[in-house]
C-alpha cells in the first residue's frame, strides 16, 4: 500500500488581530434572563386576561388581535432568549 504524502506547507495560522477578536469574553448579560422571563409572563398574562374577561380586556378595541399581541410578547421573549448564553 502506498504511503500518504507528507504535508510540506504549515497549517494556516490566523494573523494576530484575528486571535484577539477570538478572545472576546462571552458573558451572560444580567438583563437577558429577567427580560426574557418578563416577556413570556406578559404574553401569557395578556392571553389569559383576554380569555377570562371574554375579550373585554386588556384592550377592548383590539378585539381578537389581543391574541396576536400576547403571542408577540412571547415571540419577543424567544428573540431575547437568543442572547442568553
Amino acid at each position: 500500500m502506498p504511503k500518504s504524502r507528507i504535508r510540506k506547507k504549515a497549517d494556516y495560522t490566523p494573523p494576530p488581530a484575528a486571535k484577539q477578536a477570538a478572545n472576546i469574553k462571552l458573558t451572560n448579560s444580567s438583563w437577558v434572563a429577567p427580560l426574557m422571563l418578563a416577556m413570556f409572563a406578559i404574553g401569557l398574562a395578556w392571553i389569559v386576561v383576554f380569555y377570562v374577561t371574554d375579550g373585554s380586556l386588556p384592550v377592548d378595541s383590539f378585539d381578537n388581535w389581543n391574541i396576536v399581541v400576547g403571542f408577540g410578547f412571547i415571540a419577543a421573549g424567544f428573540a431575547v432568549s437568543t442572547r442568553w448564553k
